[in-house]
């Protein structure tokens, strides 16, 4: 899928906003373009966006893509390039995007099903192995899951399911190596 190609609705959140662009440009200052540096909220991508100069955005601020006409172009791009205040950022985004959409990822241990015959959605989470894995599997036979709280009430081990869905979250944005992907999507 190019950029062109993308759904100009997709939400993003803005991760770091460089308003005289990039900092080890040697352009002269007026011939800079202002960048932003955003992430996808559902589909968890990354993009740097050139920006129209007198752009008024924030870090923390969202948007759909396609409703701003300050964009002059929209690059996919990597963890890697990422400038430091982005990827300091994005941890504190994505605790907070799924804590905004809790039920969404809930909803991800009731439903998580398996990839092969030896391995589970459930053991791509850090942390998760065999037994965690089967006592999910039982539990949520009995009731699925309503909340994060109930997870680690009910599953003896499991501490902070939040916590591992961010740090899975945070694996995938970062590990370019990985055979299998939960939340971010992979444009390949």
């Amino acid at each position: 899928m190019t950029d062109d190609e993308r759904d100009e609705s997709e939400e993003v959140v803005v991760l770091d906003f460089l308003a005289h662009g990039r900092t080890d440009d040697d352009r002269p200052q007026y011939q800079k373009e202002p960048l932003a540096y955003v992430l996808d909220k559902r589909a968890f991508h990354l993009y740097e966006l050139v920006m129209n100069q007198g752009a008024n955005i924030s870090i923390g601020d969202s948007f759909r893509l396609g409703e701003t006409d300050d964009i002059v172009r929209q690059t996919s791009i990597d963890y890697g390039d990422l400038p430091s205040g982005a990827s300091s950022e994005l941890d504190y985004v994505i605790e907070e995007l799924v804590e905004a959409e809790e039920q969404r990822f809930v909803d991800y241990f009731n439903d998580a099903q398996p990839i092969t015959l030896r391995l589970h959605q459930l053991n791509l989470f850090p942390g998760i192995g065999e037994k965690l894995r089967n006592d999910i599997l039982d539990e949520r036979k009995r009731k699925p899951f309503e909340s994060f709280e109930e997870l680690d009430e009910r599953i003896d081990g499991l501490h902070s399911p939040k916590d591992v869905v961010v740090e899975r979250i945070l694996e995938e944005l970062k590990g370019d190596d990985l055979k299998y992907q939960l939340f971010v999507r992979d444009d390949d």
